[in-house]
């Protein structure tokens, strides 16, 4: 049942057909064409071998259409079959002449330079119409349509019921890549896929803070209490096709406070990573739809980890909806420390989870990550350890041992990865070793949970590395996650990410990696939200290193206000294996946060690459995720 879509490809990257068919817009103006070619026989041209796309987001629209034949332009597509389409099969361009229709639609976009092919073939008095019909309005004079960066959109949960809130920030950091009118194109989606509001909203020619709060969203448009997503693309974008933000979900009595990052734009098959609940917990799995098709009952499953067995949700969900699933409904049996694999079939992006404890009633939110399906273990760490030293590093705080509790659990996350061959490397805050400690092989379907109660360290806290043995020789894929949980009395927060190479100079497979600029990715660039409530933002740096690096980073966190202009900068050094706890209101004056109120920060090193977990911190709830850079 999934979706037979191009979205993602980790050579290619992102596939702009996808984002323009997609489009919450562009389906209206489909359908109001197909509409309109209803009373004529029509005849499909397909130059590229799109119709197959084109059927899964407009098979409805297509067959109440009076199409007499299908053509094609290219040999290998001639003569292919289509039964949801009556059973036509394609035929040869240049048997177009004889064609009955009154009306040729091209299956493509751009097609200015097609037309000149098609003149001798066109009979007498057949209209032509294209895709490029149903351009977007704001789109419609640019040159080439489906470019990234035309299409550079994303989607992000919104809440604004029952006491909780939603708090979505970036900075117009397209500015920084030479972009000069740049405005957002936004559309919220309701429970039920039902479009509450659209508006647009022009930035101003500066890097500033992009704020978007459910509370002043609900009152600028009148609306009645809400839980849905917020569609936001970015128009006259440079640089970034990706629209990064920190994503803060809080409630009025503050006892629920989580943060997350951007979801991936782009949706997958298969997501890992989704904790099954404790038995004081409910687990919910936030099911997004971010197509203008319904999905199909029996489309989203669930199964545990390393277990073949996958359970259907049979719920049909309408384009754009929310739908919150109780993972225990699907697997009543499942339990932490399992995992849950979620089937997606390309109907989401990176989807959002909320777990409830059943006495106190805390919430926290946290995403899920895409599970690979074109890996194999073929990488020996062993052959890699002589010139990359420990070479895949996944770090992960170990926050203050006096109030929290570090907990973590590595999660394989691509779909052939069966053992995982794996060691933790703890160290305190100086960069002093405490401890290697090897795991072992742990199985697909693990329940292997590590706590970091169980070594102390001389500084409070630290960092933990997971990362591969390679003295268990053991074929691996690159593509180690972890899911890192934190206590602190009756809340919890929790995040997960993936392994990287880490400050060495020799390349492997575009590692170790950049958040600007190829690799090897020496540069950090991160940015950190601020709150303007009483709560202190935080973030925790960790300096991990597969070989020898500097000594000491040269970081320095760069305070800017809600215009972009610099405030202030306050410089760290932090040891090569290292990490360091950073507070907004010890390490700023009361004065400087005045004058940044509504700003943010950027965190840079010109020396090496950091690695950071963002949150916000206050007296009943704290949050944590990782940092994103641009």
């Amino acid at each position: 049942m999934a979706l037979k879509i191009e979205t993602f490809d980790n050579h290619s990257g992102g596939n702009a057909l996808y984002k323009a068919l997609s489009h919450p817009q562009t389906a209206q103006k489909v359908r109001a064409l197909f509409e309109q070619l209803r009373h004529t026989q029509v005849a499909l041209y397909d130059p590229l071998g799109l119709l197959d796309a084109v059927q899964e987001f407009y098979l409805s629209e297509l067959s109440h259409l009076n199409i007499t034949n299908i053509y094609a332009q290219k040999f290998e597509h001639i003569g292919k079959n289509y039964p949801s389409l009556g059973g036509l099969t394609s035929k040869p361009l240049t048997e177009l002449s004889e064609s009955s229709a009154g009306a040729l639609l091209i299956l493509a976009f751009d097609t200015a330079w097609m037309l000149p092919a098609l003149t001798p073939f066109l009979p007498k008095g057949m209209k032509n119409y294209s895709f490029d019909d149903v351009r977007l309005d704001a789109l419609r004079n640019e040159k080439t349509y489906l470019t990234p960066l035309n299409f550079a959109t994303n989607f992000a949960f919104m809440r604004e019921q029952d006491g909780l809130h939603t708090r979505l920030v970036t900075a117009n950091y397209w500015h920084r890549y030479g972009a000069k009118d740049v405005r957002l194109s936004c559309i919220l989606f309701g429970e039920q896929g039902q479009v509450l509001a659209e508006w647009e909203q022009a930035l101003d020619p500066c890097e500033h803070t992009i704020v978007m709060d459910s509370q002043d969203i609900k009152k600028r448009f009148q609306l009645a209490p809400f839980v849905g997503q917020l569609f936001i693309q970015v128009i006259g974008a440079k640089g970034h096709d990706i629209v990064k933000y920190a994503l803060e979900t809080y409630s009025d009595d503050h006892t629920h406070l989580s943060c997350t990052h951007d979801a991936n734009s782009w949706p997958a098959d298969a997501y890992a990573g989704l904790p099954a609940p404790h038995k004081n917990e409910v687990v919910y799995f936030w099911i997004q739809n971010s197509h203008p098709v319904p999905i199909p009952a029996n489309a989203i499953g669930l199964n545990v980890m390393g277990k073949k067995d996958i359970t259907w949700l049979d719920q049909e969900i309408a384009p754009f909806a929310s739908y919150r699933l109780s993972v225990s409904d699907l697997l009543p049996d499942a339990h932490w420390p399992q995992q849950v694999e979620v089937q997606a079939g390309k109907y989401v992006v990176r989807p959002r989870y909320e777990v409830v404890c059943k006495e106190t009633q805390n919430q926290r939110i946290a995403h899920i990550n895409v599970q690979r399906n074109d890996l194999k273990q073929t990488i020996s760490t062993a052959e890699l350890k002589p010139l990359f030293g420990k070479n895949y590093i996944l770090p992960a705080p170990i926050l203050p041992q006096s109030d929290f509790e570090s907990l973590i659990l590595p999660t394989p996350m691509s779909t052939t990865q069966t053992q995982l061959p794996l060691k933790v490397f703890i160290y305190d805050a100086t960069g002093k070793a405490i401890a290697e400690q090897s795991l072992g092989i742990l199985e697909r379907d693990h329940t292997t949970v590590v706590d970091c109660r169980q070594w102390s360290l001389p500084s409070g806290h630290g960092h933990i590395e997971l990362a591969y043995d390679e003295d268990l020789n053991v074929p691996v894929d690159g593509w180690l996650h972890g899911l890192f949980r934190y206590e602190r009395g009756n809340h919890k927060a929790e995040s997960s990410f993936g392994a990287h190479m880490f400050n060495t100079p020799l390349v492997y497979k575009n590692e170790p990696q950049s958040y600007a600029g190829s690799p090897p990715g020496l540069r950090t660039r991160l940015f950190l939200a601020l709150s303007d409530s009483q709560n202190d933002a935080t973030c925790f740096l960790i300096y991990p290193s597969s070989t020898h690096w500097h000594p000491f980073s040269e970081t320095e966190f760069v305070l800017h206000n809600h215009k972009g202009e610099e405030i202030s900068k306050y410089p760290v050094k932090i040891p090569c294996h290292g990490s360091y706890l950073f507070s907004y209101h010890q390490n700023f004056s009361e004065d400087l946060r005045r004058q940044a109120k509504g700003g943010y920060i950027i965190i840079r090193d010109i020396t090496c690459r950091l690695f950071g977990y963002h949150g916000t911190w206050g007296k009943q709830a704290f949050s944590l995720d990782h940092m994103f850079g641009f």
